[in-house]
């Protein structure tokens, strides 16, 4: 595994995340040993949040840290103020409440990288400025960004905290793969894959901003379970292929699908592999997040960590050249 480093998080980061979606009270044994398998492989950058599972996985997840005594080796990313059904929830008041519960949750006095999970861009970017410092100073969080935010207000929170002597926002965590997306699979969800976000992507890489980016593998589109063939003959009642379909499967994602699966052959790879590759391969401080459900994933998606492609076989998988 290789590891990074994020301003504001004094631990050597692995360049491969590790979701926490799949954890539940229900199936702890099997969570625990997921986790166990990914952090063997080397992995040390977990994804969580305030709602997944109503709550529940920071409270497994916080129970495995306990259990093994590793809380100084983990670097534990949790998100909050996600809409819910009254609407957006961006203000300080519930950036503080659900940072609060999330610290209860998991049985930790910090967190080492506190993530907005949404944006409300009806919402100043002053205020959740302020209310991010006053927890980073209070040590309750350690580095912070944004989660499905845009990169113009990315910049417009990073310009507020220089002029107020203040924190900038870290990270950014859209989604980024070698598939661009063609629907979003959910409302307010931010990208920047594809020829249409060049724009943004050179702005992270003047900025030197890390990104997190989820759902390297386009929901599913690039994890070598589906082919152009498959996907056009799936059938109806086939939930994840008529989303990865709906969201992804556009006539040039079916090519760079194509191009990435010849690719992961000649390398001895798995198609899943590779696109973890991919994203590892772009000129920018990438930290993709995965979500392996087995250990047999798990180790698969660490040994993608040290799996890179040349300018060249990025620019032709991306169909931005036809040699390589």
């Amino acid at each position: 595994m290789q590891y990074g480093s994020i301003v504001g998080i004094e631990k050597p980061v692995s360049r491969i995340g590790q979701g926490t979606v799949m954890l539940g009270p229900d199936r702890e044994e099997e969570g625990f040993a997921l986790l166990d398998a990914v952090f063997e492989g080397g992995v040390n950058l977990y994804d969580s949040s305030h709602i997944y599972g109503g709550g529940e996985s920071e409270r497994v997840f916080g129970r495995w840290v306990a259990a093994r005594g590793i809380r100084d080796r983990v670097v534990l990313l949790t998100k909050g103020a996600h809409h819910d059904a009254s609407g957006p929830r961006v203000r300080p008041e519930c950036i503080t409440g659900d940072l609060t519960g999330s610290l209860e949750r998991l049985g930790f006095d910090f967190i080492d990288l506190y993530v907005l999970h949404r944006d409300d861009p009806t919402v100043p970017v002053g205020p959740i400025v302020e209310v991010l410092n006053e927890h980073h100073k209070a040590g309750r969080i350690g580095a912070f960004g944004g989660s499905n935010w845009t990169h113009d207000r990315i910049r417009e929170a990073n310009e507020y905290a220089a002029e107020h002597r203040l924190t900038p926002f870290a990270v950014s965590s859209p989604h980024f793969s070698l598939a661009e997306m063609v629907e979003p699979p959910w409302p307010n969800c931010v990208s920047i894959a594809g020829p249409r976000h060049e724009e943004a992507r050179e702005w992270y890489a003047a900025a030197h901003t890390t990104l997190v980016p989820w759902s390297s593998l386009a929901g599913g589109f690039l994890s070598g379970r589906y082919t152009r063939e498959s996907l056009e003959g799936a059938a109806e009642d086939d939930r994840a292929a008529a989303n990865a379909k709906r969201c992804y499967g556009s006539e040039d994602n079916c090519r760079r699908l194509e191009r990435l699966t010849e690719t992961a052959a000649e390398r001895g790879i798995s198609v899943a592999q590779a696109a973890i590759a991919y994203v590892l391969s772009q000129p920018l401080s990438m930290f993709p997040l995965t979500a392996a459900w087995t250990p047999e994933e798990a180790h698969a998606n660490a040994a993608a960590g040290e799996i890179r492609f040349s300018p060249a076989e990025v620019a032709w998988l991306d169909l931005q050249a036809e040699t390589r």
